[in-house]
């Protein structure tokens, strides 16, 4: 058994004031008035980040083992997240096959902070690709489809572009309990529509890399923010997306439907200012992550300086904006019962922020994982 006494708690829904918390077998046994001292600060749920490429000098496409998932965990949760789906961007059957094979280890042994994987490709649209490796953009075959039909994985999230990929085999690919995303694509909205209708549920870092909203063809980000019952992930660093554009997104879609991702790449964490990317590199300016070509190749972004952004940049209010990084993406993945909210018998997955909303500790199923 452990305990935390805490000033403030957010539980998900409402603060309460010196409250301790009773941890037993890494899950919330009780939630009571508070004894004796207290930790100063804000206690909430721990973030859910549903795109994460890397972390920690770790990049899971280039390392798929067990290895650089804890490494992109212990990074990723110095900055309060506590459950990632590690993310594989466009790339050979074989290496989505080593990814997955590392992931269903880490799920048969409970490694701490995985929950899953997210396939962002290879079904995209070129000519909004992104950084994304042409030579690996391919139709679904046989081979993806036995990948993404796998029981041992944890949740399943495929990006695909609608226009690469039939009614049909998105149909297909939620009856195997895959979430499907919408992303990377040029379709126009007619299309995009068609595969929500088919069961795609969710749209990858919106605005970027999707055809725009225009008077006449609404294009996939019309379709995103025109519908009342999908999720849109977005990258909250103030580089990907406008504030002025998140908060169209914000007054469109319905409360609870726009969470945060990261798309954080290898140097979180870390003072690392370039790295090797398929067959170039990507360089560190700042906060901005590019290719050789000057494209934005996702970001630095860690859950907690997005939350400060959402607070800061947006106006939300920090119960607001973590709602955005844990029970909503709880709610998109369908685990809203055990992670993103702070209550009995959910996972003891917490964050410890300052009145600055600096991370202070992390909690990963009631184990303190930053180092004091």
């Amino acid at each position: 058994m452990q305990q935390i006494s805490v000033a403030r708690l957010f539980d998900g829904q409402n603060w309460q004031q010196n409250v301790t918390l009773t941890i037993e077998a890494g899950h919330i046994d009780s939630i009571q008035p508070a004894a004796g001292p207290v930790l100063p600060g804000s206690l909430v749920p721990g973030f859910i980040d549903v795109q994460v490429n890397g972390g920690g000098g770790a990049l899971f496409n280039t390392d798929t083992s067990i290895e650089a998932l804890r490494t992109m965990v212990k990074a990723h949760a110095q900055f309060g997240s506590t459950a990632l789906l590690p993310t594989v961007i466009t790339d050979s059957v074989a290496v989505m096959q080593q990814a997955a094979a590392v992931i269903a280890q880490a799920i048969a042994t409970k490694e701490p902070g995985i929950i899953g994987v997210h396939f962002e490709g290879p079904h995209l649209s070129v000519p909004k690709k992104g950084v994304h490796p042409q030579n690996f953009i391919r139709p679904l075959s046989e081979a993806e489809l036995a990948i993404y039909k796998r029981t041992d994985l944890g949740i399943k999230l495929v990006t695909v572009a609608p226009e690469t990929i039939s009614p049909e085999q998105i149909k297909e690919l939620v009856k195997a309990n895959v979430i499907v995303c919408l992303g990377h694509s040029n379709a126009d909205a007619a299309t995009a529509q068609a595969a929500l209708a088919a069961g795609a549920t969710g749209f990858t870092h919106l605005y970027n890399a999707m055809s725009p909203l225009t008077s006449r063809e609404p294009g996939v980000v019309g379709a995103a923010l025109a519908d009342p019952h999908s999720w849109c992930g977005v990258i909250l660093d103030g580089l990907h997306v406008h504030p002025l554009a998140v908060k169209v997104a914000l007054a469109a879609k319905p409360r609870g439907k726009l969470l945060i991702v990261t798309d954080a790449m290898s140097p979180v964490g870390t003072n690392q200012t370039e790295f090797d990317f398929f067959d170039g590199k990507v360089i560190r300016d700042g906060n901005k992550l590019t290719n050789l070509n000057g494209n934005l190749a996702g970001s630095v972004l860690d859950m907690a300086s997005a939350v400060c952004y959402a607070v800061e940049e947006l106006g939300l209010e920090l119960s607001e904006a973590v709602r955005m990084a844990s029970l909503y993406p709880a709610e998109f993945l369908g685990i809203s019962a055990e992670r993103g909210q702070i209550k009995v018998g959910a996972k003891a997955d917490l964050v410890l922020l300052n009145d600055n909303g600096l991370v202070q500790q992390c909690w990963l199923a009631g184990y303190p994982f930053i180092e004091q």
